[in-house]
C-alpha cells in the first residue's frame, strides 16, 4: 500500500447551484431547530411555556413563527424545482430577509445563558448571506 498518495489529484465535480443552495437552506433550517430547542433549556423557559407566559401567547403569534420558519423549508424545495430567474430573485431576497433577522436577533440575545442563541444567529447569518452571493452569482448561460 502506497501512503504517500497524491490526493492533490483526486477527481471532484461541479456542484449545480440549486443542489448548493437546497443544502444551505437545510443547514440554516436545522440551525434554527437546534437554537429553539436548546432554548428550551433556559431558567424558567418550560414553565413560561406551560403558564402561557412567552412570547408566542396568541394564535396569531404562533401563526406568524410558523409561516416564518417554514419559508427556509420551502426555499429547499424552491431550490430544485422554480426556473432559475424567480429562483434566483427568492434566494436573495429571502436569504437578506433571514440574514437581516438573525442579526437583529443575535444583538438582541446577547446575555450569558443566551450565548448558544447568539452563536447560532450568527452563524445562520453566514450561512444567509453565503445564500445571497451564490444567488447573485447564479451561472449564465454560455
Amino acid at each position: 500500500m502506497d501512503t504517500n498518495q497524491n490526493t492533490s489529484n483526486l477527481k471532484d465535480f461541479e456542484l449545480n447551484i440549486r443542489i448548493k443552495l437546497a443544502f444551505l437552506w437545510a443547514a440554516v433550517t436545522l440551525c434554527y431547530l437546534y437554537g429553539d430547542y436548546f432554548e428550551l433549556y433556559l431558567p424558567g423557559k418550560t414553565a413560561g411555556l406551560v403558564s402561557g407566559d412567552n412570547l408566542l401567547n396568541s394564535p396569531m403569534k404562533l401563526l406568524s413563527a410558523a409561516i416564518l420558519l417554514a419559508l427556509p423549508p420551502l426555499m429547499v424545495l424552491f431550490s430544485i424545482f422554480l426556473k432559475p430567474k424567480i429562483n434566483r430573485l427568492l434566494h436573495i431576497f429571502f436569504g437578506i430577509f433571514f440574514t437581516l433577522i438573525m442579526l437583529l436577533i443575535a444583538i438582541g440575545s446577547l446575555t450569558v445563558w443566551k450565548s448558544f442563541y447568539v452563536f447560532l444567529a450568527l452563524f445562520e447569518s453566514v450561512i444567509t448571506a453565503i445564500i445571497v452571493v451564490l444567488a447573485w452569482k447564479w451561472p449564465r448561460k454560455n
